[in-house]
């Protein structure tokens, strides 16, 4: 039925400094970008290679998390990555905090977390 995952959904505090953060820190490619005058509203299109991946939306006045990690609905969203030493040391030269790295005791996979500006967990796991 399913075929595979079209994108994630993200609402941020500040779209400014979450587009470079997801643009020039993450190295996510613009696809398209679309400000909603009737919404008062920014959406961007990212792609991660060729692959839409993020709808980045900004709206006035939403709600902040909850609590962080384990309010209900989206955890946290996830990226593949080849060398997790090379991508810490890289997000950890751009300023981004990165997690002490951890083996995941079912898969054996090594995988870390970051932040994004507003706090939302994103890991990252060796594949």
């Amino acid at each position: 039925m399913f075929e595979s995952i079209h994108h994630v959904a993200i609402i941020c505090s500040d779209y400014e400094k979450s587009k470079a953060f997801y643009v020039d820190i993450l190295g996510l490619q613009v696809i398209q970008e679309v400000y909603r005058e009737a919404r008062a509203s920014y959406k961007l299109d990212l792609a991660l290679g060729n692959t839409y991946v993020i709808e980045l939306f900004s709206f006035p006045d939403s709600p902040r998390r909850l609590s962080y990690p384990e309010a209900q609905g989206l955890r946290h969203l996830a990226f593949s990555v080849r060398d997790l030493n090379y991508v810490v040391e890289t997000l950890t030269e751009k300023g981004i905090e990165v997690e002490p790295i951890r083996i995941d005791p079912c898969t054996e996979a090594r995988f870390t977390f970051f932040q994004d500006p507003d706090g939302l967990p994103i890991e990252i796991v060796e594949k």
